[in-house]
């Protein structure tokens, strides 16, 4: 098994996470600022739990610099529950967000179900939806064989449609499945906007979408697909 690697620059808060995390069988590596973090990420770490305010920089910058090397599970520790802020770590490739002060519990149960939905997404490589096509390798998604530049978190939202062909999530499980965050800020509206701007990026006709499919009152799903 990996490592995780703890950013965070609250003594009491690193050492504390370390103690729960070493209980559950997991071996840590700690950081205090983004300095030591770009030390410590090496290739056997296989999740980050990062801060967003370090001493030396900002959690987001230090998630950019991660991401760039490899696509590693990142769940951001924070004291601000900003909608903003949540949606921005999203954005950028954040894989959950959990707001201090936390259970242990919960973020264990969160570390665990990341992983769990990393390891799944590996076990594949491809997936095709009519001209579409999703590389899980690379996490990227080509149209007739051009790259289309999604967010990560418009990149999550197909995703998760995308690896449950024929099922019909309702836009609160689709909430609840990818982010792991508090609804009230990743909210309904927010879907809405999110869909939209996959749909510009993927489908033929705005009007007649056929690739993620509006099922009224319900909620959306994928059809056509086959995997490699």
């Amino acid at each position: 098994m990996g490592k995780i690697l703890i950013v965070e620059d609250d003594e009491s808060i690193r050492l504390g996470l370390k103690y729960y995390l070493e209980q559950e069988l997991f071996e840590t590596v700690l950081a205090s600022t983004k300095k030591e973090a770009e030390v410590m990420f090496t290739s056997d770490i296989m999740l980050v739990l990062l801060d967003i305010n370090l001493p030396d920089g900002s959690g987001f910058d230090l998630l950019k610099t991660f991401k760039q090397l490899r696509d590693v599970p990142i769940i951001f520790l924070t004291a601000n529950d900003l909608e903003v802020s949540i949606v921005m770590g999203l954005d950028m490739g954040a894989d959950d967000y959990i707001t201090k002060p936390f259970k242990a519990r919960e973020l264990v149960s969160r570390i665990k179900t990341v992983l769990r939905r990393t390891l799944n997404n590996q076990e594949m490589s491809t997936i095709h939806i009519q001209d579409i096509t999703i590389d899980l390798k690379q996490a990227k998604v080509f149209k007739d064989g051009i790259d289309v530049m999604l967010t990560a978190l418009e990149y999550k939202i197909l995703l998760i449609l995308a690896l449950n062909p024929g099922t019909v999530f309702s836009r609160e499980k689709i909430l609840a499945d990818i982010w792991d965050v508090n609804e009230d800020y990743v909210n309904d509206n927010t879907l809405t906007v999110y869909i939209k701007r996959i749909r510009e990026k993927i489908e033929d006709n705005l009007s007649e979408p056929k690739i993620i499919e509006t099922i009224r009152g319900v909620g959306y799903k994928i059809g056509n697909i086959h995997e490699n």
